[in-house]
């Protein structure tokens, strides 16, 4: 996706809330460095101190916006040791905030990281940088910067990508019959987000029918539930749940016209196994996990065409 104008693009992304005056204080940071700058606000409303479910939704989103500079701010330990770092992916774009894991999966999906570098030239943030709230003075400083043209290198030492805090990620394991994942985010519908994507789910049960029955097995108690794979929420009647693939490629439990989590209660964490009806077996325990396969690392899908 290429920017075929010569505005500055900025996007946002914070637990901050829409109640305070947070987000709207950076899109002023970013507007007095930079006052042609076009901002999106991507959310707000990350759960507080959620670093993993701020990395899914900047997943999400980076592959369907201009590129340009993308400030993610979940961050637990500002005032810290840790460190506020801008990574350059290889499709072009700049990612700031904290070095925590939480720009690494979108950092992925746009290519990789091909430089980083730590935020340590005072010339590129505010006069004064409080203990609580880089997001003003530390990283939309930054990202306004970036967005005008000023190189990378300027803003601060060079770091191996390597030595980049990675976010500590269940990955989901992969075998002939069964596919064993994690709840990673439950969205405002009530849909449940797995660790696993679409492509799992063939790799364990190819070949795999439009529509079929599965078996779930949720966490370590034996709680069991059949669900109808499905390619959208309609293939299943009203009430009814389902697996699906979403939007993103990414495997989902759904109930049409309804809340999964309603359903069945599950948070984030919780271990998923999906098998074929054929292969369940007695309830009370879920199925013992085999010698398994691993596959790459589900954040690092290709960007959907």
């Amino acid at each position: 996706m290429s920017r075929d104008w010569n505005r500055p693009f900025v996007s946002l992304l914070t637990d901050f809330g829409s109640r305070d005056p947070s987000g709207g204080i950076m899109r002023g940071v970013v507007l007095a460095i930079a006052p042609d700058a076009l901002i999106v606000d991507i959310s707000h409303d990350v759960d507080k101190f959620q670093v993993a479910d701020g990395a899914l939704l900047l997943w999400c989103a980076l592959p369907y916006l201009p590129i340009g500079s993308h400030v993610a701010v979940v961050d637990p330990g500002v005032g810290t040791e840790r460190r506020g770092v801008a990574l350059e992916t290889a499709r072009g774009d700049f990612l700031i905030g904290p070095d925590n894991g939480l720009l690494l999966p979108g950092a992925a999906r746009l290519g990789g990281v091909v430089r980083s570098h730590v935020l340590d030239n005072p010339q590129y943030r505010l006069p004064v940088v409080s203990s609580s709230f880089h997001g003003r003075d530390l990283f939309a400083p930054a990202a306004a910067h970036l967005a005008s043209g000023v190189p990378l290198e300027t803003l601060g030492r060079p770091i191996d990508p390597v030595d980049l805090v990675s976010l500590d990620w269940a990955e989901p394991t992969v075998t002939d019959g069964q596919l064993s994942t994690r709840v990673i985010y439950v969205d405002t519908f009530g849909n449940v987000k797995l660790g696993a994507l679409g492509g799992d789910l063939q790799d364990a049960f190819a070949p795999l029918g439009p529509t079929e029955p599965m078996d779930l097995y949720l966490g370590t108690g034996g709680r069991s539930l059949s669900v109808g794979w499905a390619r959208t929420f309609g293939d299943v009647a009203v009430g009814e749940p389902l697996l699906y693939e979403d939007s993103y490629g990414r495997l989902c439990l759904a109930v049409n016209q309804g809340s999964f989590v309603d359903l069945l209660p599950v948070t984030a964490g919780a271990e998923v196994t999906i098998v074929r009806p054929a292969r369940a077996a007695q309830p009370a325990e879920p199925p013992v996990e085999p010698e398994a396969r691993t596959p790459e690392p589900s954040f690092a899908a290709e960007v959907p065409p």
